[in-house]
């Protein structure tokens, strides 16, 4: 099995990015990757909240494997997505 070397929030950041930049999608750049490169930062937020919704796994999920594990694997995923607090 292969294992990402990227966070996951960073790569549903990117996904989101380049459905909404490129051409092979709903945008309208015919090379994408720098402008995804650049944008997918803006789309942060929203790769939390598809995780946030992943948490749960539906019934055809579960039935595949340990929800335990799957919704400790999507916990720590949203932790490592959690912003660095600075304290002044």
């Amino acid at each position: 099995m292969d294992v990402a070397t990227t966070p996951i929030a960073e790569r549903i950041a990117r996904v989101l990015a380049g459905q909404r930049i490129s051409a092979n999608a709903a945008g309208n750049a015919e090379s994408a990757a720098d402008l995804v490169e650049r944008a997918w930062k803006d789309h942060l937020n929203d790769a939390v909240a598809v995780l946030h919704t992943l948490r749960a796994p539906d019934e055809v999920m579960a039935a595949a494997g340990d929800p335990a594990v799957w919704e400790q694997m999507i916990l720590a995923a949203l932790e490592e997505a959690r912003p660095e607090t600075v304290v002044l």
